[in-house]
C-alpha cells in the first residue's frame, strides 16, 4: 500500500482531528457541569482522587482514539513506572499546549498548576477545582498548596518555564519548583517532551491544521533531591535541561526511553 505523502496526509487527517479535538471539548464541558454540582458537597478527600481520575481517564481516551486513528504517534509509557508513586513533583518542558494532557492522562495522583484564569473557564474550571488542581495567581498561596498535596501523597505536574516554549531549546526557568521540592521534600523527576509538530506551540493558533500525524515522545531524565539552596538547584537543573536536550537533538529518535538515575543532590 503506497504511503501517503506528509501533506496529503494532514489534508485528510484535518477533519477528523478536529472532530475529536470537539469532542474533548463536549466531554469536558460536560463533565465540568457535573463537578459544579459535586464540589459543594463532596469531602475534599474523596473530590480529589474522584475529579483526578476523571481528567486522566477523559485525556487518555483522547490520546488512544488519536492514536489509533492514525492522527498522533504517541509513545508516553515511560510515566507508567511513575503512576502510584507518592509525593512527587514531575518538571518537564513544555513546547505545546498539549503537554499536560500528555503528563496527567498517565498519571491519576497528579495536580497541575493552572494559570488563574484557567479556573474560570467553562470547560476546564469545575473539574479543576473538584480535582484540587493549583491555581497560579498568588505564589505564596501556590507553594503553599503544592507542599500540602504532596505532603499527603499527591503527585505535581509542573513546567519551570513557566508558559510554552518561546525561544527554543527552552525557555529561563521561574522560580518556584525547588522552593516547593525544599518545603515538601519532595524528588524532582526530569522529564522530557519531545516532538517534532509547531502545533499549539507558543503562536500556533487551534484552528491551524498542523503536520499529521502529530508524534509525542516523553522520556525521563535524571532525578533531583530537594536541597537548602533551592535557587542554585534550579539553575542545575536548567543546565542539564538545556545540555540534555541539546544532545538529543542531535541524535537519532529514540522510544520512549527511560534516563532516570539515581535520585543526585
Amino acid at each position: 500500500m503506497k504511503t501517503l505523502p506528509r501533506r496529503a496526509l494532514s489534508i485528510a487527517l484535518a477533519p477528523p482531528l478536529y472532530a475529536l479535538l470537539l469532542g474533548l471539548g463536549l466531554v469536558s464541558l460536560g463533565w465540568n457541569l457535573i463537578a459544579m454540582l459535586l464540589y459543594p458537597v463532596l469531602p475534599p478527600d474523596t473530590a480529589r482522587p474522584l475529579g483526578r481520575r476523571v481528567i486522566a481517564g477523559a485525556y487518555r481516551l483522547f490520546w488512544a482514539i488519536a492514536s489509533v486513528t492514525g492522527m498522533m504517534r504517541i509513545d508516553a509509557r515511560c510515566l507508567d513506572a511513575l503512576r502510584d508513586e507518592r509525593g512527587l513533583i514531575l518538571a518537564a518542558n513544555h513546547p505545546t499546549m498539549l503537554d499536560a494532557l500528555l503528563l496527567v492522562a498517565r498519571l491519576p495522583r497528579s495536580a497541575c498548576i493552572m494559570k488563574a484564569g484557567l479556573m474560570k473557564n467553562v470547560f476546564l474550571g469545575a473539574g479543576a477545582r473538584l480535582a484540587h488542581y493549583i491555581r497560579n495567581d498568588s505564589a505564596h498561596t501556590m507553594v503553599r498548596l503544592a507542599v500540602h498535596d504532596l505532603r499527603r501523597g499527591g503527585q505535581l505536574v509542573i513546567f519551570p518555564e513557566g508558559t510554552r516554549t518561546v525561544t527554543p531549546p527552552l525557555n529561563p526557568f521561574c522560580s518556584g519548583v525547588t522552593l516547593i521540592a525544599k518545603l515538601a521534600q519532595a524528588p524532582i523527576q526530569t522529564v522530557f517532551i519531545d516532538t517534532d509538530s509547531p502545533y499549539l506551540g507558543k503562536g500556533w493558533p487551534l484552528w491551524r491544521v498542523p503536520p499529521l500525524p502529530l508524534v509525542f515522545t516523553l522520556r525521563l531524565g535524571e532525578r533531583f533531591a530537594p536541597t537548602p539552596n533551592s535557587a542554585a538547584l534550579l539553575l542545575q537543573i536548567e543546565q542539564y535541561f538545556r545540555h540534555a536536550m541539546t544532545q538529543s537533538a542531535t541524535e537519532a529518535p529514540t522510544e520512549c526511553k527511560n534516563l532516570r538515575a539515581p535520585i543526585s543532590s
